[in-house]
């Protein structure tokens, strides 16, 4: 259990990047196209206050719930999403 432990900085660190990512994504390929933040929020069911943290908030940590709706929204499937998310995070310099 100590082992588990002693990984867990490790794990948050991850999970904090892997939520920049997400977030980064969907800021820089959607938001922005987007006529407004309040229009991507009407279009993708969510509140447009979710929209302002994707974009401002380094710290944000979607809820899988929200990306879902944001993925159905688009007829994206969540896997072919994180497909992209990982295509897009490779090409983009961070």
């Amino acid at each position: 259990m100590s082992a588990l432990i002693q990984m867990l900085p490790s794990l948050f660190v991850l999970m904090e990047s892997v939520n920049r990512l997400i977030c980064e994504f969907i800021s820089n390929r959607w938001i922005k196209n987007a006529k407004s933040k309040r229009a991507f929020a009407l279009d993708h069911n969510i509140d447009e206050k979710t929209v302002r943290r994707i974009v401002g908030d380094k710290k944000y940590a979607m809820r899988i719930e929200t990306l879902h709706k944001i993925c159905e929204s688009r007829n994206m499937k969540l896997s072919d999403f994180f497909i992209e998310v990982e295509a897009w995070g490779k090409s983009v310099k961070r």
